[in-house]
């Protein structure tokens, strides 16, 4: 692909980037360079890799779910910032209008 002004004009609009002159003009030869660099992949033999979109191997990271006895009240109390009658109490953050 080549890379021309009305390219870099356009991917500025898209972008909502306002170019001056000497930017259009550096960004058309830094687009140029990347391009081609990225064409180099072609040169890669490619026949015996599989399609990925990730190189390594992902797995659940998520524990077994094991029901577990609560944290006693009495304990709760003692750790809470504030405790009212069997509940936890915390400073407001939304104001009521």
């Amino acid at each position: 692909m080549n890379i021309d002004r009305n390219v870099i004009i356009r991917v500025a609009e898209l972008s909502r980037l306002e170019l001056k002159e000497e930017e259009m003009q550096e960004f058309e030869v830094q687009l140029g360079d990347i391009l081609k660099y990225v064409e180099k992949i072609n040169e890669l033999n490619t026949e015996n890799v599989l399609p990925t979109d990730h190189i390594v191997e992902l797995m659940n990271v998520f524990r077994d779910d094991v029901v577990h006895d609560s944290l006693p009240v009495s304990e709760l109390e003692k750790i809470a910032p504030g405790f009212e009658d069997g509940h936890v109490v915390v400073p407001r953050i939304i104001e009521e209008s």
